[in-house]
């Protein structure tokens, strides 16, 4: 396979992840990163890279437009970036020593989480009354409703947030994904942020997540321009495409059967680890 080949195959994979990634809200890192490695055979370490880019290209894209709406939390995204950006330097370096057999089961069982998660019934926690801490951190927020109104939410257990959020960091970078579904359990499940805003407010940190990772990676030699600046165009162009599908299709079917293809490519990965055959 000539380097053409490889560039434009490689384009229109990245491509269809982005446009998947965007009609299911699972985002194109969790699809491009299966593509490389089991379809094209790249390292791990590689790979991860390549989707760290992706990441950073569409969460800016993405995230700039939820802001303007008004949807997104920033006083609260910012605050929650203090622990992913610690996290993700230290994924980030944690992963520079695992080799490919233990990130594949780590990822297959990430992927499990993802898909479980997808299931779950969507909340907008009305009537949640706020911690003291969030008040004083001015937390607190609003977001718009279909009439034009404004909806008024508060938010609690600050701490325990903060906390997986760490984690979700330290996920983020080893995986080279911006470990969404962490990030809408802390704010969602745990810190009772509606779930509107907790995607919303999840996908503006995605970049700053993945440029901390992407500066360890970058120094490693582990982001390959080859393989990145294709990966970072087909995503960003997908998820475009995806975007603007959105409001015309109605994507549940599509969603339910992508989380089984999710399941299916979680146990390939953790069966391909356990075995060694990464």
């Amino acid at each position: 396979m000539t380097v053409l080949v490889f560039t434009l195959i490689l384009l229109l994979s990245a491509y269809a992840a982005g446009l998947l990634g965007s009609l299911t809200g699972l985002g194109g890192g969790v699809v491009v990163i299966p593509v490389l490695t089991l379809g094209f055979g790249v390292d791990f370490h590689y790979a991860i890279g390549a989707a760290l880019v992706a990441s950073i290209a569409t969460s800016s894209g993405s995230g700039s437009a939820y802001v303007k709406e008004g949807i997104t939390n920033i006083r609260l995204g910012m605050f929650l970036e203090i622990a992913t950006t610690i996290g993700a330097v230290v994924g980030a370096i944690v992963a520079v020593w695992l080799n490919n057999s233990a990130i594949a089961i780590i990822y297959g069982c990430v992927l499990i989480l993802t898909a479980a998660m997808q299931q779950r019934r969507k909340s907008d926690h009305d009537g949640v009354k706020g911690s003291e801490m969030a008040r004083r951190l001015k937390l607190f927020g609003t977001w718009p409703q279909k009439d034009g109104s404004m909806k008024h939410y508060e938010l609690r257990h600050v701490g325990g947030g903060f906390s997986v959020m760490l984690i979700a960091g330290v996920l983020s970078g080893i995986l080279g994904i911006g470990s969404g579904v962490l990030k809408v359990i802390a704010m969602d499940g745990i810190m009772k942020v509606p779930f509107k805003v907790s995607t919303t407010t999840s996908n503006f940190m995605m970049g700053v997540t993945a440029c901390a990772s992407a500066v360890v990676y970058i120094q490693r030699g582990n982001i390959v321009p080859g393989i990145a600046c294709p990966v970072l165009i087909g995503v960003l162009f997908g998820a475009l495409t995806g975007a603007r599908l959105l409001k015309k299709l109605d994507v549940r079917l599509l969603r339910q059967i992508f989380c089984v293809a999710i399941l299916l490519v979680a146990i390939n990965m953790i069966y391909q680890g356990v075995t060694g055959k990464f």
